[in-house]
Protein backbone atom coordinates (compact mmCIF):
# COMPACT_ATOMS: atom_id res chain seq x y z
CA UNK A 1 0.00 0.00 0.00
CA UNK A 2 1.45 3.28 -1.38
CA UNK A 3 2.03 5.90 1.69
CA UNK A 4 2.18 9.60 2.02
CA UNK A 5 5.67 11.31 2.58
CA UNK A 6 5.53 12.52 6.53
CA UNK A 7 6.24 16.27 5.54
CA UNK A 8 3.31 15.73 3.31
CA UNK A 9 1.16 14.55 6.26
CA UNK A 10 2.61 17.20 8.63
CA UNK A 11 1.90 20.07 6.47
CA UNK A 12 -1.50 18.95 5.02
CA UNK A 13 -4.72 18.17 5.59
CA UNK A 14 -7.40 15.42 4.10
CA UNK A 15 -9.57 17.12 1.24
CA UNK A 16 -10.40 13.85 -0.73
CA UNK A 17 -8.97 11.18 -2.86
CA UNK A 18 -9.32 9.30 -6.82
CA UNK A 19 -8.02 6.13 -7.88
CA UNK A 20 -4.65 7.94 -8.57
CA UNK A 21 -4.17 10.59 -6.15
CA UNK A 22 -4.44 11.82 -2.63
CA UNK A 23 -5.94 15.27 -2.64
CA UNK A 24 -4.90 17.52 0.43
CA UNK A 25 -4.77 21.48 1.09
CA UNK A 26 -1.97 22.76 2.83
CA UNK A 27 -2.61 23.83 6.32
CA UNK A 28 -1.47 27.48 6.04
CA UNK A 29 -4.03 30.41 6.48
CA UNK A 30 -2.37 32.66 4.47
CA UNK A 31 -2.97 30.55 0.81
CA UNK A 32 -5.53 28.59 -0.42
CA UNK A 33 -3.42 26.05 -1.53
CA UNK A 34 -4.10 22.16 -2.66
CA UNK A 35 -1.54 19.55 -3.33
CA UNK A 36 -2.03 16.65 -5.37
CA UNK A 37 -0.18 13.79 -4.70
CA UNK A 38 -0.06 10.65 -7.09
CA UNK A 39 -0.31 7.42 -4.69
CA UNK A 40 2.62 5.10 -5.87
CA UNK A 41 5.53 4.78 -3.79
CA UNK A 42 9.11 5.70 -5.04
CA UNK A 43 7.64 8.04 -7.64
CA UNK A 44 9.75 11.10 -7.74
CA UNK A 45 8.80 12.45 -11.24
CA UNK A 46 5.82 12.97 -13.64
CA UNK A 47 7.13 11.74 -16.86
CA UNK A 48 7.89 8.48 -14.48
CA UNK A 49 4.38 8.13 -14.67
CA UNK A 50 2.62 5.68 -17.61
CA UNK A 51 1.26 7.81 -19.78
CA UNK A 52 -2.38 7.50 -19.07
CA UNK A 53 -1.68 8.24 -16.21
CA UNK A 54 0.32 11.70 -16.65
CA UNK A 55 -3.12 12.10 -18.34
CA UNK A 56 -4.98 11.57 -15.66
CA UNK A 57 -3.00 13.80 -13.12
CA UNK A 58 -2.82 16.61 -15.65
CA UNK A 59 -6.66 16.61 -15.91
CA UNK A 60 -7.10 16.23 -12.07
CA UNK A 61 -4.67 19.24 -11.82
CA UNK A 62 -6.38 21.45 -14.30
CA UNK A 63 -9.78 20.63 -12.79
CA UNK A 64 -8.98 21.79 -9.45
CA UNK A 65 -6.97 24.93 -10.76
CA UNK A 66 -9.76 25.92 -12.73
CA UNK A 67 -12.30 25.00 -9.42
CA UNK A 68 -9.54 26.84 -7.01
CA UNK A 69 -9.26 30.03 -9.03
CA UNK A 70 -13.24 30.10 -9.46
CA UNK A 71 -13.79 29.72 -5.89
CA UNK A 72 -11.34 32.14 -4.44
CA UNK A 73 -11.18 34.95 -7.58
CA UNK A 74 -7.35 34.66 -7.39
CA UNK A 75 -5.50 37.13 -9.12
CA UNK A 76 -2.93 34.25 -10.66
CA UNK A 77 -3.01 30.24 -9.99
CA UNK A 78 0.39 29.11 -9.18
CA UNK A 79 0.99 24.85 -10.31
CA UNK A 80 4.61 23.26 -9.40
CA UNK A 81 6.03 20.17 -8.86
CA UNK A 82 9.16 21.01 -7.37
CA UNK A 83 10.05 18.22 -5.38
CA UNK A 84 13.81 19.73 -3.83
CA UNK A 85 12.66 18.87 -0.14
CA UNK A 86 9.84 16.45 -0.55
CA UNK A 87 11.33 13.57 -2.69
CA UNK A 88 7.40 11.91 -3.31
CA UNK A 89 6.48 13.64 -6.20
CA UNK A 90 3.52 15.92 -5.34
CA UNK A 91 1.72 19.19 -7.15
CA UNK A 92 1.00 22.33 -5.78
CA UNK A 93 -1.79 24.48 -6.89
CA UNK A 94 -2.12 27.72 -5.27
CA UNK A 95 -4.01 30.66 -5.72
CA UNK A 96 -1.85 33.95 -5.49
CA UNK A 97 -3.18 37.58 -4.95
CA UNK A 98 -1.35 40.57 -5.53
CA UNK A 99 -1.76 41.66 -2.14
CA UNK A 100 -0.73 38.45 -0.57
CA UNK A 101 2.67 38.23 1.78
CA UNK A 102 4.70 36.59 -0.77
CA UNK A 103 3.74 37.99 -3.85
CA UNK A 104 4.98 38.46 -6.30
CA UNK A 105 7.48 36.11 -5.78
CA UNK A 106 7.17 32.47 -5.09
CA UNK A 107 5.76 31.11 -1.28
CA UNK A 108 7.97 28.69 -0.75
CA UNK A 109 10.40 28.94 2.17
CA UNK A 110 8.68 32.60 2.64
CA UNK A 111 7.46 33.67 6.29
CA UNK A 112 6.06 31.39 8.83
CA UNK A 113 2.72 28.68 8.07
CA UNK A 114 -0.23 29.84 10.29
CA UNK A 115 -1.92 26.74 10.78
CA UNK A 116 -5.59 26.53 10.85
CA UNK A 117 -7.14 25.21 14.89
CA UNK A 118 -7.65 21.51 15.26
CA UNK A 119 -11.10 20.95 13.49
CA UNK A 120 -11.06 24.26 11.33
CA UNK A 121 -10.92 24.91 7.33
CA UNK A 122 -10.80 27.50 4.94
CA UNK A 123 -14.50 28.29 3.37
CA UNK A 124 -13.07 27.89 -0.21
CA UNK A 125 -12.77 24.14 0.67
CA UNK A 126 -16.73 23.80 0.88
CA UNK A 127 -17.01 26.23 -2.28
CA UNK A 128 -15.07 23.35 -4.50
CA UNK A 129 -16.65 21.23 -7.12
CA UNK A 130 -14.74 18.18 -6.52
CA UNK A 131 -15.79 16.09 -9.92
CA UNK A 132 -17.30 12.94 -10.24
CA UNK A 133 -14.68 9.72 -8.98
CA UNK A 134 -13.57 11.94 -6.23
CA UNK A 135 -14.29 10.31 -2.50
CA UNK A 136 -14.32 12.92 -0.42
CA UNK A 137 -13.00 13.38 3.57
CA UNK A 138 -15.75 13.03 6.01
CA UNK A 139 -18.65 12.31 3.09
CA UNK A 140 -18.52 15.85 1.71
Amino acid sequence: MPSLHPRLAADTRALGETELCWLRWMNDQRFAWIVVVPKRDGLREWHHLPVDEQQALLAQVNALAGQLEQVTGADKINIGALGNMVPQLHVHIIARFADDPCWPGPVWGQGQPEPWPDNQEPAWIAQLGLAEGVATKGGR
